[in-house]
């Protein structure tokens, strides 16, 4: 108690921002459908969002280290606002997804403060909790934000955004009032993507699938669910279940992770990811699109951290942060991608190729990881499984004294 006591301003502000930028992108599309936006444009938002992640997770460590986390962070938040304020001014596709560049690196560069902050604070004895805790806060946030956009689809356009961008604001209060002496500015960790390609090529095909399968989800997953008929409130709870299927899975994954070779696992998690596609794009009623939400939230969650925690298998320690960004900048990759792709795909063959796209990467991951299994390298000594957030560069720190314990 006394550990979420001294993080509580840390924890509220990471509440308010999932709940500001936690549910826009599937807002946004189904905003964009109701406006006249085509497939393609609302898919030019998600990869936009993820173009802002990214310069976020680069810049923001060094805006850190010159200005302090608490200017910082109102930077980024303020940005952030701005992205959410500015969709009431127009409703052109392109003008919408500049605004979403401004989000996405709000939301990256806000974490990276967060993380920053606890990595300061926190020791040894009590990383391990604080991790704990941090990932039932970021995942409850980010249920509440998808059982909220049906609430905001009910609202005018004007009052939805303006809502969500009082969110973005309420952010700011938490680290501002708080006591709590801000961490010394640390130097950012390099971007050095070879280093994992050299670690292990099957963890950054892994990690780029979790980005092309959770990016795909979250931003086309409202049009699908609105093609084949789904409700806002419907569509919300659709995004929900996949999020809460994702993080009930964290302690089996975990445990399986830390037990077999986790090639094996990774390869496994793709097969049923590829089995929960064909269920879903064959699905007749409401219940049963929704319990394959669940089982392909379930299934394909924790591949980014089953792969991530692989590649440390052969990094050192003092690799770990280097190779931690560089994962992340894999996602990312995956990320950007996935959203134009698969707008491509559905305007192309109808709402059910949503599935037959995803599907398809995770088919040649499970190749890929065949091929692997067959060539023998592996490692009998592993690291600490951990729930990897793709949040910023930063979180490499606050992981890798759990990977080494």
């Amino acid at each position: 108690m006394r550990l979420l006591i001294s993080f509580a301003a840390l924890f509220l502000s990471i509440i308010l921002l999932q709940l500001s930028s936690g549910g826009v992108g599937s807002f946004d599309a189904i905003t964009g459908q109701a406006l006249g936006f085509t497939t393609g444009q609302i898919g030019l938002l998600g990869s936009a969002h993820f173009v802002g992640f990214f310069i976020g997770c680069w810049w923001a460590p060094r805006v850190i280290s010159n200005v302090g986390p608490s200017r910082a962070f109102a930077c980024f938040a303020a940005l952030g606002a701005i992205g959410l304020l500015g969709h009431t001014l127009t409703q052109h596709p392109w003008a919408w997804a500049v605004l979403r560049i401004a989000s996405g690196l709000c939301i990256a560069a806000c974490y990276t403060v967060i993380e920053a902050w606890l990595q300061s604070k926190v020791t040894n004895e009590t990383r391990g909790r604080a991790m704990g805790i941090y990932r039932m806060v970021d995942i409850g946030g980010s249920l509440m934000a998808q059982l909220m956009i049906g609430a905001l689809a009910s609202v005018e356009t004007y009052v939805a955004y303006n809502l969500l961008t009082l969110f973005c604001c309420a952010s700011l209060l938490p680290l501002a009032l708080t006591s709590t002496r801000p961490p010394e500015s640390s130097k950012a960790p390099r971007l050095n993507p070879l280093l994992a390609l050299s670690r292990s090529p099957l963890a950054v095909a892994g990690v780029v699938v979790a980005g092309v399968s959770t990016a795909s989800y979250r931003m086309m997953g409202p049009v699908y669910g609105n093609t084949i008929g789904l409700s806002p409130s419907e569509i919300g709870w659709f995004l929900a279940v996949f999020v809460a299927g994702g993080a009930i899975a964290q302690l089996p994954a975990g445990w399986l992770a830390d037990t077999y070779d986790r090639r094996h696992i990774l390869l496994g998690t793709s097969l049923v990811s590829v089995a929960a596609c064909v269920f879903s794009a064959l699905a007749q009623s409401d219940l049963t699109v929704f319990f394959a939400s669940f089982i392909f939230g379930f299934m394909t969650f924790p591949i980014f951290s089953i792969a991530a925690a692989h590649a440390h298998d052969f990094a050192a320690s003092d690799e770990r942060v280097e190779l931690s960004a560089a994962l992340i900048f894999y996602y990312a990759v995956g990320a950007i991608t996935a959203p134009l792709v698969t707008a491509r795909v559905i305007d192309a063959f109808g709402p059910s190729a949503f599935f037959v796209l995803i599907g398809a990467a995770h088919v040649a991951l499970a190749f890929f990881g065949a091929w692997r299994i067959l060539q023998g390298r592996t490692r009998t000594a592993q690291t600490a499984y951990v729930y990897a957030p793709r949040t910023s560069f930063i979180i490499g720190r606050l992981m890798r004294r759990l990977r080494d314990r």
